[in-house]
Formats: structure tokens, C-alpha cells, sequence
């Protein structure tokens, strides 16, 4: 995998960038200006980064795999040590499905009823691939959703969810956080 170097990083006009980021030269990034990362973040190949005005902001040491997407106009955050697997998508944008409005983006603003409503991602989450989370959602500090769910409501800290619609079906352990303070020791 191909991936940007410092002077290219530079050249995307990000917000901002920290140390020891990688973004895979095949990945699509729209709307630079209002995406901030912070250090030791790899975007794998094809995914799509698209910020709207609410922005998207990454936290340190965060993983997003190959084909993800984080799409809309309101606020998408992800928290430190996230990880998105494949096929994971985001969105803070959603159109209007009851059939009162038309739907996509061809059609004026006037005529769709597009919602936004900010993502956040807590801390030590993990989203198995394939899922999606809606607009409005979030997830708190170690969240671990499965593969194929459709997370459309807050997702408590450290539950397991799963299914469409992903509900809470366990606890996930907090020793990553005694884990996580011996490697910031290091």
C-alpha cells in the first residue's frame, strides 16, 4: 500500500495533521480544510473521507480499513485507539425516506429533506465490518459493535452490540485500559 508522504499531507490542505499519519494514496478525501487528525492515524485504500461543515475530527492512534466511509454534514469524531474495520460507514447525513421529499444529492435543496446530526465514536471502539451508524449516534469509550449491524441508537461504554438494529447482547472487558496506559508509559 502507497501511502502519502509529509510534503503530500501538506499539500491535501488538511486542518490539520499530526505525526505519523498515513493516508493510502488511494483513498478519496473531500472538503481537506475540515478534517483534523491527530497522530498515528492510517487510512487504508479506497476509503472515502468526506467532510461536511460540521467537520471530522480523528483522535491518536486510530485505524480505518480499507473501503470505509465517513460521509455528512454534520460533526464526525473519532475517539483515540478507534478502529473501523472493513466496510464500516459512517454517516451524519440521511435523507428523508417517508416518500414527502425527493432524495439525493441531483436534486435542489428545496425539494429533500436531508437530516444531519453529529457522530461520535468513543475511545477504544472497535466497529466490525460491514456495519453502518446513522446520523445522531453516539458510541461510548470501548464500544465493540459486530460485523453487519446497523447501530441507529447510543451505544453505552464498553457493551457489546450487534445485529440490524445492533443491540446490546454483552460486556467487553476494560483491561485494554491498563493496557493502554504501559504503552503510553513506554
Amino acid at each position: 500500500m502507497a501511502f502519502y508522504s509529509e510534503e503530500q499531507l501538506r499539500e491535501l490542505g488538511l486542518a490539520r495533521h499530526g505525526r505519523g499519519v498515513k493516508i493510502s494514496t488511494k483513498a478519496s478525501i473531500y472538503n481537506a480544510h475540515l478534517i483534523s487528525l491527530s497522530d498515528n492515524i492510517r487510512i487504508d485504500d479506497f476509503c472515502v473521507i468526506s467532510a461536511g461543515a460540521g467537520g471530522i475530527q480523528i483522535g491518536r492512534y486510530v485505524h480505518i480499513a480499507v473501503f470505509c466511509s465517513l460521509i455528512g454534514a454534520g460533526r464526525i469524531a473519532l475517539g483515540d485507539f478507534c478502529n473501523l474495520s472493513s466496510r464500516v460507514s459512517i454517516y451524519s447525513s440521511n435523507d428523508d425516506y417517508s416518500g414527502q421529499r425527493m432524495t439525493n444529492p441531483s436534486v435542489p435543496e428545496e425539494f429533500t429533506g436531508v437530516s444531519h446530526a453529529d457522530v461520535t465514536i468513543g475511545r477504544h471502539a472497535i466497529i466490525g465490518a460491514g456495519s453502518v451508524v446513522l446520523p445522531g449516534v453516539t458510541l461510548g469509550e470501548g464500544v465493540a459493535v459486530g460485523a453487519l449491524s446497523l447501530v441507529k441508537k447510543n451505544c453505552e461504554a464498553f457493551g457489546v452490540y450487534a445485529g440490524a438494529p445492533a443491540r446490546r447482547i454483552g460486556a467487553r472487558k476494560r483491561d485494554l485500559l491498563g493496557v493502554e496506559a504501559r504503552f503510553l508509559r513506554r
